[in-house]
């Protein structure tokens, strides 16, 4: 198995290389690895968030409050395979579209990985279960007391939350075009959901800081209201994405 794990690592280096994940599978629960994920270097941290067919991997630095890269997109899992379809990545767009393969392991809390021949251990975050947990898409708002919904288009704004992460990214993964993207930590209780930036593309200064919305979820819809980062009144309609 250890043979076998070192001849992984040297056949993917060269994907290694531009920071993209590699695991080694054992567990049989394919739900095992839905939640959120975090491995820290000094200041700069690496956190995955994973749901049912999504997946966003971002790296950054609170201190800096900067955003070094991210990427995410849809997998499959079968036969102790991940694969993954690259949705975005604007630091290396040439891998927008591609579909790359990848083996992992879990232990209990842990994840182990292994990066240019580094083998990493991850903390889990959470478990990926909670009220507000799914893969959302900005899909309308509230016009005059009625919802109004808008059809999928290329150019989408999604939103992937687990049991305490969020991250929203704006993309056309047809132009692989990158508009941006904002996460970190979240709380939601008594129909209040209060979110706490790590990184934000639009305004870095904003990193650190809280903004509480009304929120619920109604079906497979998340009505969210209040005030923008900008001050700006919103009621913004999210609905969740079917599994993959």
């Amino acid at each position: 198995m250890k043979n076998y794990i070192k001849i992984l690592g040297l056949s993917l280096s060269a994907i290694m290389l531009i920071g993209v994940l590699s695991f080694t599978y054992k567990a049989q629960n394919n739900s095992i690895i839905n939640g959120a994920w975090k491995f820290q270097n000094g200041p700069v941290e690496q956190v995955l968030v994973i749901n049912d067919g999504y997946f966003m991997h971002t790296t950054f630095d609170k201190s800096k409050k900067q955003l070094i890269a991210t990427r995410g997109g849809a997998y499959k899992f079968a036969n102790s395979q991940l694969e993954a379809t690259i949705e975005f990545s604007p630091n290396f767009k040439e891998e927008i579209g591609q579909t790359k393969k990848y083996s992992f392991s879990t232990n209990k809390d842990r994840l182990a990985s292994d990066i240019n021949g580094k083998k990493e251990i991850w903390t889990m975050l959470d478990n990926g279960k909670g009220p507000m947990v799914g893969t959302w898409r900005s899909s309308g708002r509230m016009v005059d007391g009625k919802v109004v919904l808008s059809p999928p288009r290329a150019r989408k704004t999604f939103k992937l939350v687990t049991g305490s992460r969020f991250q929203w990214a704006a993309i056309n993964a047809e132009t692989k075009e990158f508009f941006g993207t904002g996460g970190g930590s979240y709380t939601y209780a008594d129909g209040k959901y209060t979110e706490t930036l790590d990184f934000f593309t639009k305004d870095s200064t904003r990193v650190g800081a809280s903004l509480t919305f009304d929120g619920k979820i109604e079906g497979d819809l998340w009505h969210h209201s209040g005030l923008s980062s900008q001050g700006a009144k919103m009621y913004e309609i999210w609905k969740m994405e079917p599994k993959q």
